[in-house]
């Protein structure tokens, strides 16, 4: 359990360049509408653009020019031959049991678990589950919402820190690592996050397992050129159906962990790829 407290309060944040120049262009902007006769359409044309971009960026989930945002383990976790399994979307009882059954069989290799709180809350003997078998629960926000990526800061806030909340009082512990939904954001993010002391984690590869039905194209998606450091993306939560209606993350986990084994990479919770290096 995260049973120590901080021993200090986390450095004030800094805002990434991107936004440090988009901030420099809205004042520029601003300064050349009043100061330059005929100068505002450009001036507003400007701003417009950036707007666009920063909403293209938000949309990307992989960015960084937003803020933090991990999409590969660190080096020390590559170079011990790590990856990270991630699981996002449940606990879903009719799919979870069977995933935590497949990690078992898979002997050693765990994950990590991007829950709804909500779900968290609604099934709270299945999340403990999670975590007597070995694996992580993190911050996945309390309702996942489809309007997330357009709240403000007053509304990320309380999102997220009602999701730390809720999961905290079923798993006894705080996550320190978040996801957005569908990894949609924008810039008042960050800045929250780093308040409360999470870290924005993605993802290297993704299996489109929430629309593809067919199995064999999700494994290919995360098992193609499968390196250690990769964080790789599933579902159990909101799962698509192969053809004979089975979740497709059932389908494609036990060729997916037996690959692990033959490349000799191990699956282990952010939590632990996050440790400090431990020399050997």
């Amino acid at each position: 359990m995260n049973t120590l407290a901080p021993t200090a309060p986390p450095p004030p944040w800094r805002a990434p360049p991107f936004l440090r120049a988009s901030a420099a262009l809205h004042l520029g902007a601003a300064a050349a509408a009043v100061a330059v006769p005929g100068a505002w359409p450009w001036a507003l044309g400007a701003v417009v653009l950036n707007h666009a971009a920063i909403t293209a960026i938000g949309l990307t989930p992989r960015s960084r020019w937003l803020g933090q945002n991990m999409t590969r383990l660190p080096a020390a976790a590559a170079a011990r031959g790590e990856v990270a399994l991630t699981i996002d979307d449940g606990p879903e009882p009719g799919v979870t049991p069977a995933v935590l059954d497949l990690l078992d069989a898979a002997a050693g290799q765990r994950a990590t678990f991007f829950c709804i709180a909500e779900r968290v809350q609604a099934h709270p003997a299945l999340a403990r589950e999670i975590l007597a078998r070995g694996h992580s629960i993190q911050n996945h926000t309390a309702r996942h919402r489809h309007n997330f990526s357009v709240l403000g800061p007053r509304g990320y806030a309380a999102e997220i820190s009602r999701a730390q909340d809720m999961i905290a009082a079923v798993a006894g512990e705080r996550p320190t690592c978040f996801r957005a939904p569908a990894g949609f954001r924008n810039p008042f993010l960050a800045p929250v996050l780093h308040r409360l002391g999470l870290l924005l984690v993605s993802w290297t590869r993704r299996g489109f397992d929430t629309r593809e039905r067919d199995a064999a194209k999700v494994l290919a998606r995360l098992a193609d050129n499968l390196v250690a450091g990769d964080i790789l993306l599933l579902h159990d939560g909101h799962a698509a159906r192969t053809a004979a209606g089975r979740p497709v993350v059932l389908e494609v986990l036990p060729p997916l962990l037996a690959q692990l084994q033959r490349q000799g990479l191990r699956s282990v919770t952010l939590p632990q790829a996050l440790r400090e290096p431990i020399d050997e």
